[in-house]
């Protein structure tokens, strides 16, 4: 096995990268003056840029935060990557053959790069296929009703997946990959007899983060008698995170930040439709609702902020699943600040039926008639009242008060207060004063979900969390968790877990089952710190052992500011001082020391 990446192949990819074309893959950059670049940063939410890069010294840092870098420290933390992984990524980006040390040990760093090898030699795979005679002549018919040519499907690297159990299976694994590797990947799954492919029988559509590697597939099946569902996707992978995908974004990212204009459609087939009339701003989810993770990618890209707007367009069909899904993303556009707005085809046809019945120019047409989101969120719920009745009216007023009341741009709220008057056929004072009634009453709801959303975000808070997940998930490597005590953690939830924990440390491997029955609010929580993934992608004893000392001093410190306060109140002549600032004194030495144990810890 190839050993320790050479240093100066380290320090030539280092200096080789430019940070703000890395970075530039992920975040709309702008000129800052001084030589310096701005986005919004990758890696906190926030509605103005605070996240600079200076091209001229290859560093990067977010003024809001206080992440910084260099290109292969942010590779490492976008990507979850290993320092390796990072390397290895950014020379396979500047095709730099890295030269490897003999007799050191490469620790992690090559499962996803062999994971993203094996997607590649799939797409080709699966891409071959679809030339060949015979069975995959379903699949260019089906590619033919659609109105894509040949060209068409090469340009979107659309393939066929052979009718056989393990056609793509015997091709990669003469390509030197094992079963383990390819089921890791997703490419295949255990059968009754051994590994079978996954996607059989299948028209096949790659899908590639926004980097450009190929991460997983949607398939679509070809033949009724397939009892599987009518599209597959790629599980869940090391690789294939789908709620932070979106189809067509590699092919897409430089028009949405140069028109500052994404077209969110529901299909792979549209997304090629939309691109092929002329608009090349379009991209899908694959196999998930859109959601937080897609918008705060999207948001990146648009430069979303008071000094840069775009424009988001949903794609709905007119039926009633489209309308739910335009209310859905209504609640979504609040945290936008771009101005969003939905196109809907009037005869329920989506953009790859609209360009198959109409051509090109009937799909440009229906992005140009977009309408705001908001008009269209109230107008589908006006639909639903009879408003030539007082009863119906009245109705509608309650039920689309509270929507106006949702709208972030309040210079927005009293034309659509004028707007909703009109479309109800009610005084516009009526409307203005249901409006102005929900608002009030939802401002305490509104500031309670606010505190608990600061409080479950908070830099301790997400500390304490991270040390239960490594006592959890890793109890192997955090060697000194039972030197903690309930009363080192703050949050009552998660204290009330480490007691359990501390009581039921013999049994922590079937922890789960043991509450269950008597406690099932923990059981749920649980099973949540056993899920989440660590803040490091390979936790070690020493990131462990530094969190549970950041933790542990933490705690110290807030006993600290508490015995002050009550050495403040004593009388300096009182027998209780001098115990009291003795035991400060402890205290502080104690909290040194933690300090010095706990510096590879990053989380606060």
């Amino acid at each position: 096995m190839a050993g320790r990446i050479r240093e100066d192949d380290v320090s030539h990819v280092r200096h080789a990268s430019r940070i703000d074309d890395v970075v530039g893959d992920y975040v709309q950059l702008k000129n800052a003056g001084g030589g310096q670049k701005k986005g919004l940063c990758p890696f906190h939410d926030e509605k103005s840029p605070s996240f600079h890069v200076t091209p001229s010294k290859g560093f990067y840092h977010c003024f809001g935060c206080q992440t910084g870098g260099d290109v292969i420290s942010f590779v490492m933390k976008i990507e979850h990557m290993s320092f390796t992984e990072a390397v290895e990524r950014l020379a396979d980006r500047m095709n730099y053959q890295l030269t490897y040390d003999e007799g050191h040990t490469r620790t992690g760093g090559s499962d996803r790069k062999r994971l993203l090898e094996a997607n590649r030699l799939a797409a080709l795979f699966y891409q071959e296929q679809l030339q060949q005679a015979g069975p995959a002549q379903v699949g260019r018919e089906f590619l033919q009703s659609r109105g894509f040519d040949k060209s068409a499907a090469a340009k979107f690297g659309v393939g066929y997946a052979p009718d056989e159990w393990d056609a793509l299976s015997k091709h990669l694994k003469s390509r030197g990959f094992t079963d383990s590797e390819l089921e890791l990947a997703g490419l295949t799954k255990a059968g009754q007899r051994g590994y079978i492919d996954r996607f059989r029988n299948r028209l096949v559509w790659p899908i590639h983060e926004i980097s450009g590697d190929v991460v997983g597939f949607g398939a679509r099946r070809l033949s009724e008698d397939d009892t599987g569902p009518k599209y597959l996707n790629t599980p869940e992978t090391p690789v294939y995170k789908k709620s932070a995908l979106l189809y067509g974004l590699e092919m897409a990212k430089k028009e949405i930040a140069k028109k500052r204009q994404v077209v969110v459609v529901e299909g792979y087939t549209d997304v090629m439709a939309v691109h092929l009339s002329g608009i090349e701003t379009a991209v899908a989810t694959c196999g998930t609702a859109f959601g937080d993770e897609h918008i705060r990618i999207l948001r990146r890209l648009l430069m979303d902020d008071d000094a840069f707007r775009g424009e988001v367009i949903f794609t709905f069909d007119g039926d009633e699943a489209g309308q739910k899904a335009a209310l859905r993303a209504f609640d979504d556009d609040q945290k936008f600040v771009s101005q969003t707005f939905v196109a809907v085809e009037e005869r329920g046809l989506d953009p790859c039926e609209l360009r198959i019945k109409d051509g090109d120019g009937a799909v440009r047409d229906l992005i140009a008639r977009r309408v705001p989101l908001f008009e269209f969120a109230m107008k589908s719920k006006l639909k639903l009242f009879n408003l030539t009745t007082a009863e119906g009216r009245v109705s509608a007023l309650k039920e689309c008060a509270p929507l106006v009341n949702k709208i972030r741009d309040r210079a927005l709220r009293p034309e659509y207060v004028r707007s909703l008057a009109g479309w109800i056929g009610v005084d516009i004072e009526l409307v203005r004063e249901a409006v102005g009634r929900g608002s009030r009453e939802g401002n305490l709801a509104t500031r309670q979900a606010n505190q608990h959303s600061m409080e479950k975000s908070s830099p301790t808070y997400l500390l304490e969390r991270e040390v239960l997940k490594s006592i959890v998930q890793y109890p192997e490597l955090a060697l000194s968790w039972q030197e903690l005590t309930p009363d080192d953690f703050a949050d009552p939830g998660l204290q009330n877990l480490f007691h359990v924990i501390s009581e039921k440390k013999e049994h922590l491997a079937s922890l789960l089952t043991l509450v269950a029955d008597t406690a099932p609010e923990l059981a749920a929580l649980i099973t949540e710190l056993t899920v989440e993934p660590m803040r490091a992608t390979e936790p070690t004893t020493h990131f462990i052992e530094s969190l549970i000392a950041r933790l542990h001093e933490v705690s110290v410190t807030r006993k600290i500011s508490e015995l002050k306060s009550s050495l403040q109140r004593l009388d300096p002549e009182s027998t209780d001082y001098a115990p009291a600032f003795a035991e400060l004194i402890g205290l502080e030495a104690l909290r040194r020391s933690l300090h010095e144990k706990g510096l590879g810890e990053a989380l606060l």
